[in-house]
């Protein structure tokens, strides 16, 4: 299948257009239009190599949503016309343990990323994965989501990554009506954590360094703001959180926040990947606190996350896109000037007969 997406050629490129291949439909395929995608910080660090492991040319884009177009004849569960959703995997091995148990982001033979990796299961392991900057996709069935009747097409794009990355700590540590639960920082990872703590009933308390986030919080849902250079207030705060979600994107000082959790509570490290500053122990063995590291979750997990957010009326605060404006957008995203997430209205790119 011919497509065009937006490519980045190397770490030092702005995204261009660019014409490629989508692999030809296998029985349990779905093919789709991809309408929308979400911008990612991790498109930003894919996009320039930050990490290291990025492969050119590389089409980003891991929040998306689709209408079906085409399906294999094996496919069982959905149909041309439906609105489907695909997020950061598209495959894995569906054998080990972690895969029985639906947690193919934890797979022990490493998940096949949506974009910048290789086919490793069901494909040609030469088969480079690209992402939704593009006009078209084709992916394996069970890595294929419904998008829920009710839930804004528009907007919602970006759970399938910054919702369901906050969604899998909340759900894992058992969030809900009376736990009290801080998060870090108010982008794009960060105010969804915000709106779905709030959704499932916690008390929710958005930590900055400055006030000038405060209105923007509670309008969110939070039930307040602490600042984090204030001192006398974090000393106040202490052994307050049962929970706090760190969604900070870059290396930054967890030491403050640690505490803040009460005995037994955890911090949650979801935006940085790659070092933070020394941590102490003392904190962590006087309170029996944990610092700990979660990604995505898996595939049950990211529908039941949709499902959620159709139920309870929770969406992402986006700013809607051309493709052809996407390296300005990676330059704000850079500064943080995007309240709070990017989507990319994909009837902007042409056809590949145009392109």
């Amino acid at each position: 299948m011919k497509t065009v997406g937006y490519a980045a050629r190397s770490e030092t490129t702005p995204l261009s257009a660019y014409d490629f291949e989508r692999r030809a439909l296998r029985p349990n395929d779905v093919a789709m239009d991809v309408l929308y995608c979400g911008v990612c910080h991790s498109d930003l660090h894919q996009a320039r190599n930050d990490w290291g492991w990025s492969q050119y040319p590389l089409v980003p884009g891991h929040e998306i949503i689709g209408r079906v177009t085409a399906v294999g004849n094996e496919v069982k569960h959905y149909a041309v016309g439906d609105h489907v959703a695909v997020g950061c995997l598209v495959d894995s091995c569906q054998s080990c343990d972690q895969c029985r148990k639906g947690q193919e982001q934890l797979c022990r033979k490493m998940p096949v990323q949506t974009y910048s990796d290789t086919e490793r299961f069901s494909c040609e392991p030469t088969t480079p994965t690209q992402g939704g900057y593009s006009k078209h996709l084709v992916v394996r069935e069970e890595f294929v989501l419904r998008v829920p009747e009710g839930l804004d097409l528009s907007k919602a794009a970006p759970l399938l990554c910054a919702g369901i990355t906050t969604y899998s700590p909340l759900r894992t540590w058992n969030v809900g009506p009376g736990n009290r639960v801080g998060v870090v920082g108010l982008g794009g990872l960060g105010h969804m954590a915000v709106k779905l703590a709030a959704a499932m009933g916690a008390d929710v308390t958005v930590l900055s360094r400055t006030k000038d986030k405060e209105a923007d919080a509670l309008a969110l849902g939070a039930d307040r703001l602490l600042v984090s250079s204030d001192a006398e207030a974090m000393a106040e705060a202490a052994s307050s959180f049962d929970l706090i979600i760190d969604t900070v994107p870059v290396k930054h000082d967890i030491n403050p926040y640690v505490p803040l959790l009460d005995v037994d509570a955890t911090l949650v490290i979801v935006g940085q990947i790659g070092p933070l500053a020394e941590p102490s122990t003392v904190p962590l063995l006087l309170g029996r606190r944990r610092i700990a590291g979660s990604p995505i979750g898996g595939i049950a997990e990211t529908q039941e996350m949709l499902n959620f957010c159709a139920k309870a009326g929770v969406l992402p605060d986006v700013e809607m896109i051309r493709i052809q404006d996407i390296n300005a957008a990676f330059e704000r995203l850079e500064k943080a000037d995007v309240r709070y997430r990017f989507v990319i209205d994909m009837a902007s790119l042409p056809l590949p007969e145009a392109a």
